[in-house]
């Protein structure tokens, strides 16, 4: 929401902008323009000029942009709002637009799938052109590279058209290219790490089980060890790290260790399995 003057007049009016992923709840999105509409308007005592983007992919029928109450004498309220959907727009009516916000959403205006590494170009090009801050200019770009990924097909493609530029905004260009991977490469690490510790975590558990159940009854099967080393989930392992140290025997372990992995780390309990082997015991019978 933005609160401007009109052509540097002195009368003033809110624009509201919504953004609209899914078409899926079309009339819901409709009341809740007007919705809105109502609410700032009562609020701040303005006009309000209101504003829908759609930004999915599909379906590429036009929107409606109309709420409308009527009764069958009279119709009540005619509300309607200014509709702009991405995937009916031509990405090339905007190439020549020095605009930070066309540059951004030319990626999701519609695309002929041969020209995805060329739109992804342009969409560079013109961001480089713009005079932004480094702040905006990483917060679209990152846009761009998030809703137009490539193939290697289409990355060839974008190389190409990128190679083409003049050598200023290709340098521009190259350095967002750079910056994705230099992200890139920063989040695996950060996600590598996360997984090292969590395996860690999962190793640790295993050893404290078999080192407990060796402290309490001596000697464990190799079957034992092998099935506590399948178990991946670390919660499961806690549980079994309690029934390692409140078991009463080596086999009732065993058991509840088994069944901890047949059932695919579901929680590990001898009542529980008991219960089920009960329970189909009695259906058996009732048939």
């Amino acid at each position: 929401m933005a609160r401007l003057t009109f052509r540097d007049r002195a009368a003033c009016f809110l624009v509201h902008v919504e953004s609209q992923s899914s078409a899926y709840s079309e009339e819901d999105f409709r009341w809740r323009m007007f919705h809105y509409f109502a609410r700032l308007h009562e609020k701040f005592h303005l006009p309000v000029y209101p504003i829908a983007l759609f930004t999915f992919d599909e379906p590429f029928q036009e929107q409606e942009n109309r709420y409308v109450v009527s009764f069958p004498d009279r119709q009540v309220l005619d509300f309607s709002f200014v509709s702009i959907q991405l995937n009916r727009l031509n990405w090339r009516d905007f190439l020549k637009r020095e605009n930070p916000v066309a540059s951004a959403l030319m990626a999701k205006m519609r695309i002929n799938p041969s020209e995805r590494g060329q739109v992804k170009a342009e969409c560079l090009r013109l961001l480089a052109t713009l005079k932004l801050d480094p702040q905006k200019m990483d917060f679209i770009s990152g846009f761009i590279g998030t809703y137009l990924p490539l193939s290697e097909a289409e990355e060839e493609q974008f190389r190409q058209a990128v190679e083409s530029m003049g050598l200023e905004t290709k340098e521009r260009v190259m350095q967002f290219v750079t910056d994705w991977q230099e992200k890139g490469r920063e989040q695996g690490m950060q996600e590598g790490l996360q997984q090292g510790l969590q395996q860690g975590l999962i190793t640790k558990g295993r050893e404290d089980i078999i080192r407990i159940l060796e402290i309490r009854f001596e000697e464990i099967s190799q079957d034992l060890r092998e099935t506590i080393g399948k178990i991946e989930d670390l919660e499961v392992l806690e549980n079994l790290l309690v029934h390692a140290v409140t078991i009463q025997s080596l086999e009732a372990f065993a058991a509840v260790a088994h069944e901890a992995l047949a059932s695919k780390n579901a929680e590990p309990s001898l009542d529980e399995a008991d219960e089920v082997g009960d329970m189909e015991t009695e259906s058996e019978c009732d048939e």
